[in-house]
């Protein structure tokens, strides 16, 4: 404390000297006092206490554990890949199986259209073009029998040959100018010898009008027969 270092009784008043040598004691005190505070090591000392070092606990189990989990995951989502592939494979094999038979069916009914179109025209070829038969006494007897069979006029082939080798002898030119039709102006004509009139009675629709076509002319006089006689395999003689 600087209050006692003045004498009593003296003024209070400080000159310049004075002034300086209280300054200078007042340095003094201050670097004693920063000496004491400094270590004799040179160290500075820090007042704050240090934390105490965290233990860290190590743990193989636990690494173990986390491997493990991260392998199920990833195993996981390996067959979650695989089932979804397997998935994207069978729907491809299903939707070309289909395909497949969406194909074949089309075939098939394609086939089955044209087999019926194929038919079809077949049927037409036959309607269009008639069963030809040949130009002689056996094919025209057979053609005519067709022709009456349509009709349901009866007469077997052998019946009919019969007649014709008797009344012409096969000629379909053949002309009766003699008998009592001749004289009376009306000659038998043709394969089975029928009379104008009687053939214009019985022609049959579908055949010619001229009495010397030898299909015509037997059809016209197996419908007589049949009116007449029942069939013409009843005629024996000249009817």
């Amino acid at each position: 404390m600087l209050k006692n270092i003045l004498p009593r009784g003296r003024s209070r008043s400080l000159n310049r000297t004075q002034k300086a040598a209280i300054a200078g004691v007042g340095a003094l005190g201050a670097a004693a006092v920063a000496l004491t505070a400094v270590p004799a090591s040179g160290q500075t000392t820090t007042t704050s206490e240090a934390a105490p070092t965290a233990k860290v606990a190590y743990s193989t189990k636990q690494i173990q554990d986390v491997h493990a989990g991260v392998t199920g995951q990833l195993a996981g989502a390996s067959q979650k890949v695989a089932a979804i592939e397997a998935k994207k494979e069978a729907a491809a094999k299903k939707a070309t199986a289909e395909k497949k038979a969406a194909a074949k069916k089309a075939a098939a009914k394609h086939e089955a259209k044209e087999s019926t179109s194929r038919s079809a025209q077949r049927t037409e070829v036959k309607k269009a073009a008639p069963k030809s038969y040949p130009n002689n006494l056996d094919g025209w007897i057979r053609e005519a029998r067709a022709i009456m069979k349509k009709h349901g006029i009866p007469g077997t082939y052998e019946g009919i040959h019969r007649n014709i080798m008797r009344e012409s002898s096969g000629n379909p030119k053949a002309i009766n100018d003699w008998d009592i039709n001749a004289i009376n102006g009306i000659p038998s004509k043709g394969l089975l010898q029928v009379i104008p009139p009687t053939f214009a009675a019985y022609h049959v629709p579908g055949t010619s009008k001229n009495i010397y076509d030898p299909v015509a002319n037997i059809v016209a006089a197996c419908n007589y027969a049949a009116d007449k006689y029942g069939t013409m395999d009843n005629v024996d003689s000249a009817y």
